[in-house]
Order: C-alpha cells, then structure tokens, then sequence
C-alpha cells in the first residue's frame, strides 16, 4: 500500500525528510555502519509526526518508498508497512525533547565491541578528550560524558523504561549504546545528530585502543 498523508500532513515536507535520511543512511552504510539490514533512522515531521525506516530495508539502498510516516505513538500512519521494531526508542526522544528532530541508530563494529567491553559497567566515560566538544552542551575537555550502556533486549518498553529511569535521575544523556547491538544518538537537525554520532564513533574508537595498548 503506497503511503497515504493525513490533511496535516505535506507530502512535501515527508518527501524532504525521506530524502534526508536516504541521503544519510547511504553515507553511514558506506562507513560499514550499517551491515546487513541493521540500523534505523528517522526524521520528525511536524510536531506529531515522524519518517522512520521501514524494517528490514537495506539501509545503503533508501529511496522514498523505504520510509514511512508514524505518529508519536510509533502508530504507522497511512500505510501497511511495519516501522522498525525499535520505534519506540525513537518516538521516546521526540517525546522528551522537542527540539529533536533527527534520531539515528547504527551498527558499527567499534560501538558493537565497545558495548559488549562497557556493559558490566554500565557506562562509558568520557574524560579530557578534546572531541568530547562535538557534543552540545560540552564546551571543555574538562569535562566527563557519560554514555550509558543498556542490557538488551527483544521487549522495547523495557528498554525505553531503562532510558526514562537515567534521565529521571537527572543525568545528561546525548546517546547510549546497548549491550552487543549498537548507539543511538540524536540532534536537532541532521548535521547535529551526524556529528554526535560522528564524535562518539571516534571517541568510543579511542577508548577501545587505549584498552588494547594498556593491556
């Protein structure tokens, strides 16, 4: 069933937001982030509307017609196609900050590794690393980035409940990874979630070889 638009909806407006997370996810596949089918991406909408990817889509191949249009539920709206099983994690970020606008979900063999070495821990921290100011908000090495890593699972409200009781302690969170899966990290626009993403590939990288030269 091709995608049907509510009157509240422009076409328009989810054709630029399909375009823009082809675009991306065709860049991030190239990196090797993305194997086989993994990964998933989406863009808000309007304010009770978001595209995301429709499972099981090879992400390095995205046209229009790989995208579909959820509600804040994670409700897919005017089509039959199934949303990516994790869209709840989605929709729980642009539930909790508005501003949101971009989520992004990879697969890459550093996050993969580096989630599986800090799960015991339960978070990594980030400390005196220069990119660390890739991050909004983080102005100064001088600082700690915590990203947290969450137990995985099949069940998401478990998952999203994990999420919700971190950031109901009052702890930053700019990303997390999950336990032998992968990062999911957000932004404002794409090139601000392409960035946190970028900057945490690349200090999760750093963090990996300091353990082998340490070891």
């Amino acid at each position: 069933m091709p995608q049907v638009f509510p009157d509240s909806v422009a076409a328009d407006d989810f054709n630029r937001c399909a375009d823009a997370i082809a675009e991306a996810a065709r860049e991030l596949a190239a990196l090797g982030w993305t194997p086989a089918t993994s990964s998933n991406f989406s863009m808000r909408v309007d304010a009770a509307h978001a595209a995301i990817t429709i499972s099981g889509r090879d992400k390095g191949r995205l046209g229009r017609d790989d995208l579909m249009l959820i509600d804040l539920d994670g409700k897919a709206v005017g089509t039959d196609a199934h949303p990516s099983a994790e869209t709840a994690l989605h929709t729980q970020a642009y539930r909790r900050w508005p501003d949101a606008r971009v989520v992004l979900h990879t697969h890459s063999r550093t996050q993969s590794v580096a989630s599986r070495l800090f799960a015991r821990q339960g978070a990594i921290r980030l400390e005196g690393w220069e990119l660390q100011k890739a991050i909004t908000g983080y102005t100064t090495h001088e600082s700690v980035l915590e990203i947290p890593v969450f137990p995985n699972t099949q069940h998401m409200p478990e998952l999203v409940a994990r999420v919700e009781t971190w950031l109901d302690a009052c702890k930053p969170l700019h990303a997390y990874l999950i336990d032998g899966h992968g990062i999911y990290t957000w932004g404002r626009d794409m090139a601000e979630a392409r960035r946190h993403l970028e900057a945490l590939e690349f200090l999760l990288g750093c963090e990996l070889d300091l353990r082998r030269l340490s070891a």
